[in-house]
């Protein structure tokens, strides 16, 4: 729907200027610059936070550099007091005379491209062009000095929205980072549907990076993972995986589960901790305890750490090269705690001012990482303060420059606004081959050999969750014999579902085919940060650039005397994310066909399985073979009739034909639709039903408010309407959570009466 208000034009001085920032949770716009405050090119005469430093040179800066820090916040004394990079690994000492000269000049540029471009954003901001920007100034030094130790397209990067130094040193170009300021058409990071510093670049390996803080850790162990599962596939050298964040990111749970999976695996990950002392606006004595992650990351066995001065160039490439070294060699994951400074707001939404002291702005001013590496150079006379003035200049002359070139491209096509939700590649599988079935089996046992199928038909298939390797084969003994047969391809996991979810993330991306299980739908509300802001929009906000398909099985319903915690449908949750796939099988020859479609297929996909079902007599059905394969978004007519229609899915298949049998008798036939997808839904199936029988009823086990029936409801009655003779009714759960007790759980859950009293109300109308 329109807006109420029109868009501003920031080229028609009509619209009066937007009010400057007064609430740091908001998105604001930003004034126009008037001619006055420009310096003639639209570049600012001062920076646009004023609180920001110049770069300094020569004696000067050392002097700045090297004096003491006693008006620092305390925060800030905690890491620099620090002298030299202490930790796990011994660390060779270089400086300027261990490079090549054109290396640190060439070093030196990226750095200044870096500021150049957070600040040629804030100016283009405040002339109304952007929405958006969070910078990394004062994380320079630290970023392309590890950077340069890593190869983009070889190596796998989860970064964060600060990483801008090294997305830059690994092959991301300032046109890059100026289409996604602009979101142009042609934004690598997503063509525009991405807020700006949200990297993302496949051919560089950078995996497109979610907004949630700390969703790139756990994606990390993925990729980790793979390494190790691919051995010596590194072409002569061994990949390693790096992942980023703030010091505020740490106190994430997500972090602490990465970390303990990466060292438990012996993963080659390298954790690169960029403490700049504030998460927005709380400072890390507020977050964290003892001050700092710091002594917290010595608490994994098998997890080398690293601390050190991350605005000292030299010091930050040193710890870099014998980190890099020590995952190359296969030794584990190492955590890096830099000391950084960030010498601008959170972002352009954010205003320091109202929670830092002046002194403590000024203090981290004075640590500023190009001015220092700027000092070192002229020091050691590979510079002189005019060549570097000189090449501050030539870096801002080219960004501006490039600017003006990238905000003349196209803007996005808004008829590709949703595109890119799911695979648009064409779909080869063959689905409902005909073929010789076998024995009945319960659906249990038909998911168990689908997944056999599959895992000896590619072995890119990994299974893996809570209890699914080894002896037990889970809890519903679903993986039985998988690990025996297949060995580590079919592993237990921590248990800890985001970890779950997070690491098929990082699988999936690098070629493989997760099947992770989630021992109970009940406990998959821990996945949700990775199942909503990770898995179901990574091909999106990529363009298609990326995907992660996997299949997440899930365990729900009720009907088993679980209580509140083993009964749960969620069904009606996970359709409403755009990008999921979402399924249940009501029979062993659906569940079947359904898993092995969807391990198949290129989108992920929540398989939601009926417990009260595994075993149960009347889903059993005669075993499809190896290839068959049930099509997603197609529903099944389960009774054909012509009087009603009774349109449910999962253990109320069943009681809708027990009434469509009891109603027969009654000279009433019912026709039983088994919706088998949610996401895709068969909406011509159910309409033509509708239109056929012109009475509808809905019979689902979830709540009734809010469930995916009044999502079938809404449809039939507004593309059916005309051909209904009473109105669509729906039966289902009380809005109540499931209760243990017999007594109390066949109040709470539908039961056959209450859909034969629903059938008779529609018949009855």
């Amino acid at each position: 729907m329109a807006a109420d208000n029109p868009t501003p034009d920031f080229q028609d001085d009509s619209f009066p200027p937007a009010p400057l920032p007064s609430d740091d949770g908001g998105f604001v716009a930003h004034p126009l610059l008037t001619p006055d405050e420009t310096g003639g090119d639209g570049a600012p005469e001062a920076r646009a936070n004023d609180a920001a430093p110049t770069e300094a040179s020569g004696e000067t800066a050392i002097e700045e550099i090297t004096e003491s820090y006693d008006d620092a916040s305390p925060e800030a004394k905690l890491d620099a007091e620090a002298k030299g990079p202490e930790g796990d690994l011994e660390v060779t000492p270089v400086g300027p005379e261990d490079f090549d000269p054109d290396e640190l000049k060439a070093v030196l540029r990226t750095m200044m491209t870096s500021r150049k471009l957070d600040d040629k954003m804030l100016t283009l901001l405040k002339q109304g062009k952007g929405f958006f920007h969070i910078g990394s100034m004062g994380h320079e030094a630290a970023q392309v000095a590890l950077a340069t130790h890593l190869k983009g397209g070889h190596d796998w990067f989860c970064m964060y929205y600060r990483d801008l130094g090294t997305s830059l040193e690994v092959g991301m170009t300032p046109a890059d980072v100026l289409r996604a300021h602009f979101a142009k058409k042609d934004d690598v990071f997503g063509g525009g549907r991405q807020m700006p510093e949200h990297f993302g670049h496949r051919g560089l390996n950078i995996m497109t990076t979610s907004s949630s803080v700390g969703a790139q850790f756990v994606p990390a162990v993925g990729f980790g993972l793979a390494i190790k599962r691919d051995g010596d596939n590194g072409a002569g050298e061994k990949k390693v995986v790096y992942v980023s964040g703030g010091d505020g990111s740490t106190s994430q749970g997500a972090f602490h589960e990465a970390m303990n999976w990466a060292a438990r695996e012996s993963l080659p990950v390298l954790f690169h901790v960029q403490d700049n002392g504030y998460a927005i606006s709380v400072p890390r004595s507020e977050q964290t305890a003892s001050g700092s992650i710091w002594p917290i990351l010595g608490g994994y066995p098998g997890m080398a750490r690293m601390r050190y001065d991350g605005t000292d160039f030299f010091e930050s490439y040193a710890v870099a090269q014998a980190a890099v070294a020590h995952a190359r060699a296969g030794n584990g994951p190492v955590a890096l705690h830099a000391d950084v400074v960030r010498l601008l707001p959170h972002s352009s939404s954010d205003d320091h001012k109202k929670y830092r002291t002046a002194e403590s702005i000024e203090a981290d001013a004075k640590r500023d990482p190009i001015a220092s590496f700027s000092a070192r150079l002229i020091e050691a006379g590979i510079m002189t303060d005019a060549e570097v003035e000189a090449l501050r200049t030539e870096v801002a002359k080219e960004i501006d420059a490039l600017a003006k070139t990238i905000e003349a491209e196209p803007d996005p096509d808004p008829s590709e606004a949703t595109t890119h939700v799911y695979y648009e590649g064409e779909d080869t599988r063959e689905y409902e081959a005909s073929g010789e079935t076998g024995d009945l089996v319960v659906m249990v046992d038909a998911i168990n050999h689908a997944m056999d199928e599959e895992m000896e038909r590619d072995e890119r298939v990994l299974v893996y969750g809570e209890d699914v390797g080894g002896g037990k084969g889970g809890v519903f003994t679903a993986t039985r014999g998988l690990t025996a047969k297949y060995g580590d391809r079919c592993f237990n996991s921590p248990l800890a579902e985001h970890s779950v979810i997070g690491s098929a993330v990082g699988l999936a991306a690098a070629g493989y085919k997760p099947v992770v299980e989630i021992q109970f739908a009940d406990y998959i509300w821990p996945a949700m940060q990775q199942i909503r802001n990770q898995v179901a929009s990574f091909r999106y906000r990529s363009r298609g650039e990326w995907a992660c398909p996997m299949v997440i099985r899930v365990p729900a319903g009720g009907y088993i005397h679980g209580g509140l915690c083993h009964s749960q449908n969620v069904e009606a949750m996970f359709s409403h994310f755009p990008g999921l796939q979402v399924v249940m099988p009501s029979n062993a020859a659906d569940a079947k066909g359904l898993l092995k479609s969807a391990i198949r297929g290129e989108d992920p996909v929540i398989f939601l399985e009926h417990k009260a079902l595994y075993r149960q007599g009347p889903a059993r059905r005669p075993e499809p073979g190896a290839d068959y394969l049930t099509p997603l978004g197609k529903a099944a007519v389960a009774r054909e009739g012509s009087d009603l229609t009774i349109v449910t899915w999962g253990a109320l298949v069943y009681k809708a034909l027990n009434v469509a049998k009891a109603l027969e008798k009654e000279g009433v036939n019912v026709e039983v639709i088994d919706v088998r997808s949610f996401m895709p839904f068969d909406t011509e199936t159910v309409l033509a039903s509708a239109k056929k029988t012109g009475r509808v009823l809905v019979a689902y086990e979830d709540h009734e408010f809010m469930g995916f029936g009044a999502e079938i409801a809404a449809q039939i009655s507004d593309a059916a309407f005309p051909y209904l003779d009473a109105p669509v009714k729906r039966v289902a759960g009380a809005f109540s959570h499931i209760p243990y007790a017999d007594p109390l759980e066949k109040v709470v859950l539908p039961q056959d009466d209450d859909v034969m009293e629903g059938a008779r109300a529609v018949l009855a109308y």
